[in-house]
């Protein structure tokens, strides 16, 4: 039996949205992926925690409050602390295309800004997760 994708969805900071995080959860489910959702205002720290616990491949960040370019690559890095440097880390929300790069040289896989299409995240998940 093969093994389904674990995707752990998650809205780092203070950021109290998640409609949107949601949305993309439902619909990596919906492709048949196995989806943690760790709900609103959580730390890296506990982000981290959570992916170890669940032994996840991908770790889903969604952020709107413009922390991105402090949480995103602190993430990466505590993930690499804790042996989960496999782990793909993509990113979404309202995140300027300026920004984009600069969180891609921290090791965001990708980034995923407002009215992309599920299918376009379920693909390069299925590209990219080892």
């Amino acid at each position: 039996m093969e093994k389904r994708v674990r995707v752990l969805v998650a809205k780092p900071g203070l950021d109290g949205h998640d409609r949107g995080a949601k949305v993309v959860a439902r619909g990596l489910r919906d492709a048949g992926f196995e989806v943690i959702y760790t709900g609103l205002r959580q730390t890296p720290e506990q982000i981290v925690g959570a992916a170890v616990d669940e032994d996840v491949n991908v770790v889903a960040l969604s952020l709107l409050s413009g922390a991105h370019n402090h949480l995103f690559p602190r993430i990466v890095e505590l993930l690499k602390e804790k042996g989960l440097s496999e782990a793909l880390v993509i990113g979404g929300g309202v995140i300027p295309d300026s920004d984009i790069p600069s969180l891609k040289a921290a090791g965001v896989s990708e980034v995923f800004t407002p009215g992309t299409p599920i299918s376009s995240i379920v693909e390069f998940i299925n590209a990219n997760v080892k």
